[in-house]
């Protein structure tokens, strides 16, 4: 009997040293934690205040960006997106020192990967964001020369000058967010060249007059100069 005591009582005296000795690092894996998100939710409310004061989504308004996501059946509040980057950022930081301090290295190695990844999803808004406003500064320009050139059309030429950029941005976005890279390039240089195929038929075809006109011009100017 005395025996049988002696075989149970030694493993659970150990399982109970175990756990004494794992419980201060748990506690303060749980701790690190804890203050961790609080820092989080105070940083996203700071960050949307001061997105609010600077007036950045009415400045998004005013440049047609937050209205072309609408159109994606998306809303887009630059303030709300930046507050929940940064919260998630720090909850993900947090997470890295509480598995440090549980010695669970796989995890932390994980963490550690996804926090450097951060860096491209905020390169790939700002490019996409860019590339939107860029769109529709190209699509005004575009118009507004076409409709002064006294030229048909106009809507048509705009659209494809606005839909060409957003087309390359949204290739540069995947790319630096790593996403399939090297079949965006295989399709950025298959646009290019249909692209190119398209306009060399396109003049080709429908264009054989108006080149012939534009040759004799300039063999007209050639001539009358010298």
């Amino acid at each position: 009997m005395a025996f049988t005591q002696d075989v149970l009582q030694g493993p659970l005296l150990e399982l109970w040293e175990t756990v004494m000795a794992y419980l201060p690092n748990l506690l303060g894996a749980i701790i690190v934690f804890l203050i961790g998100v609080i820092v989080a939710v105070v940083l996203r409310r700071l960050v949307v205040q001061i997105i609010g004061l600077l007036r950045i989504d009415d400045l998004a308004k005013r440049l047609e960006i937050t209205a072309q996501f609408e159109r994606a059946g998306l809303r887009l509040h630059i303030g709300a997106l930046l507050g929940w980057i940064v919260k998630w950022f720090f909850i993900i930081i947090a997470l890295i020192a509480a598995t440090d301090i549980l010695g669970w290295d796989q995890v932390t190695d994980y963490l550690a990967q996804v926090v450097l990844f951060i860096p491209n999803v905020i390169i790939a808004v700002i490019i996409l964001l860019a590339g939107i406003l860029l769109g529709n500064f190209v699509q005004n320009v575009v118009k507004s020369a076409v409709e002064a050139a006294q030229l048909a059309s106009a809507e048509f030429l705009s659209g494809v000058a606005k839909w060409a950029i957003l087309v390359f941005t949204l290739m540069a976005a995947l790319v630096q967010l790593q996403i399939a890279p090297e079949l965006i390039r295989v399709l950025f240089t298959g646009l290019v060249a249909m692209l190119a195929l398209a306009g060399g038929l396109a003049f080709g075809l429908g264009g054989k007059e108006h080149a012939h006109q534009f040759l004799n011009r300039l063999k007209k100017d050639i001539s009358s100069e010298k």
